[in-house]
């Protein structure tokens, strides 16, 4: 398939999102192909980092930056128009190399830092303001405009699961794609496209057929969370002004 006739769609999220919720949606659509977090095992093995699975992840991915792009560049099913690109922004170490994104149609996911904080807490120890995205996705927000002159679109995880139909529409516009109600919803269970970080992280999305209706957090954050908090806020507030 000719690349122009393939929209690649690069969702660049910070962890504890509806970031697999997401690509549910996506993958649910009869014409798109989806990939996770492709760029995961890279980042551990660059970082050290000593995350849940994390020799497991690292056996399951290619760890070279240049064949990750290839990848991402790449053919495609010729029965798939799409393909969607699921990141967390903070496994691209530098945006030294990232102009391979200018031809993609780029989206920030956003979500409240409370919210971020209270989730990841609870499967992870929060290590640095690194771990939770806020930073980096400022960082490739102002990249992005300097790459290809415009900014990407951000969408809040917050209006999405009040509105899904709503936003997702707005999202599709945005891609300049067709809406599909089949993103509304999927089968419960795992998928061959999850990552293998999957049984660890992804117990909600899993067991879910559908957006799971917006709740607040009943949870605080703990005290020694919170200058993870304050360092966030703003980062998330700059971003969120610019939100469909």
């Amino acid at each position: 398939m000719n690349y122009k006739n393939i929209t690649r769609i690069a969702m660049w999220s910070g962890p504890r999102n509806i970031s697999t919720a997401m690509m549910r949606s996506f993958e649910n659509r009869e014409d798109t192909l989806v990939i996770d977090e492709p760029f995961y095992a890279y980042y551990l093995n660059k970082t050290g980092l000593n995350h849940p699975l994390r020799e497991k992840v690292i056996a399951s991915q290619s760890i070279n930056w240049d064949e990750i792009v290839s990848q991402l560049n790449g053919e495609i099913p010729k029965e798939k128009t799409i393909f969607y690109q699921k990141h967390m922004v903070h496994h691209i170490l530098s945006f030294d190399k990232i102009g391979w994104v200018k031809n993609f149609k780029n989206c920030l996911l956003i979500r409240h830092p409370k919210q971020v904080i209270v989730s990841y807490s609870k499967k992870s120890k929060i290590n640095s303001i690194n771990d939770l995205g806020f930073v980096k996705q400022v960082e490739l927000f102002e990249q992005i405009k300097n790459l290809t002159g415009s900014y990407p679109a951000v969408i809040d995880s917050k209006d999405i699961l009040l509105d899904p139909k709503l936003y997702l529409s707005k999202l599709c516009n945005y891609f300049d794609i067709s809406f599909s109600e089949d993103m509304l919803s999927w089968p419960i269970g795992q998928r061959t496209s999850d990552g293998i970080w999957g049984s660890h992280w992804y117990k909600n999305v899993i067991n879910s057929n559908g957006f799971i209706p917006y709740k607040e957090p009943e949870e605080s954050i703990h005290q020694e969370d919170m200058q993870f908090y304050q360092d966030s806020i703003e980062h998330y507030n700059y971003l969120s002004s610019y939100k469909l």
